[in-house]
């Protein structure tokens, strides 16, 4: 075994990685000068994500595109990061899941040599750093655009993060989305959220809002009722973070979809 995998390190395996195995980085491939990989891998959306008093959900749709056709009806977006995080991926879908697996080993790396975890906000500094080392395949067509959110025991409350192709973070506010159908998805939260929430509740808000975003963005998946196949939906709080079980989020997507067939365009908001 070479020396570097005995010595003590840095706390951070991308810099250990970067000194070692820099190929296997996933911002650190190629494509050829002048190349586009925009159409040549499966590009995921849609992702939204909202707060409630004990913390924060996180929900994706099912559906991966490949320009016009659909890649795959059931590929997962979002995933839990440590005991009280959760990433969800929009863009290049490959890259992205090795960058969630990258992230995921980071943050264990971290606690395994520290001896503590990360910060809410470290953990977000981190992810950050990656996206901006994919920014040369993203100028080529081949972007990641993740949804960061997680429990801060800290401040006791759910957080969201948000970022751009260049790794810039954002804290957002209640709610948001990311993704093709994000423009819909979000116009469907600001008129369904509420800061009262329970967690059962704040579930059903972002399921109305990835429906809304499959009704009018072609690259979302909607509920597949005959497959069976729903969104994956993950609670983050002061417990840690569930995923919701299947039956749970049928039962809900099962409710919604009794409701639009009375309200297609779905349930209404109070004026004031």
């Amino acid at each position: 075994m070479p020396p570097a995998y005995r010595a003590t390190g840095s706390a951070s395996f991308t810099e250990f990685l970067d000194a070692q195995q820099p190929d296997l980085l996933p911002g650190r491939r190629r494509l050829p000068e002048g190349a586009s990989g925009a159409d040549l891998a499966p590009h995921g959306t849609t992702i939204v994500a909202a707060t409630f008093p004990g913390g924060v959900v996180m929900a994706g749709d099912r559906r991966a595109t490949m320009g016009n056709i659909i890649a795959q009806r059931d590929i997962e977006k979002v995933f839990p990061t440590d005991e009280y995080s959760a990433v969800g991926i929009a863009g290049t879908a490959g890259i992205a899941v090795e960058m969630v697996r990258l992230f995921q080993t980071e943050l264990e790396h971290y606690e395994k040599i520290e001896g503590t975890t990360l910060s809410l906000d470290g953990k977000a500094n981190r992810l950050s750093a990656l996206i901006r080392g994919n920014l040369g395949l993203a100028m080529q067509g081949l972007a990641v655009v993740p949804l960061f959110a997680g429990y801060d025991l800290v401040a006791d409350l759910g957080r969201i993060f948000s970022y751009d192709v260049t790794g810039g973070r954002y804290e957002e506010t209640a709610f948001h989305a990311v993704g093709s159908g994000s423009l819909f998805a979000r116009g469907a939260l600001k008129k369904l959220y509420r800061e009262d929430l329970d967690a059962t509740g704040c579930a059903t808000v972002v399921l109305q809002a990835l429906y809304d975003a499959a009704d009018d963005d072609s690259a979302t998946g909607g509920p597949d009722m005959s497959r069976r196949i729903f969104p994956i939906v993950h609670v983050l709080t002061a417990d840690g973070q569930t995923r919701m079980s299947d039956d749970a989020v049928a039962a809900l997507v099962d409710d919604i979809v009794a409701a639009r067939h009375v309200r297609p365009d779905g349930p209404h908001a109070p004026l004031t």
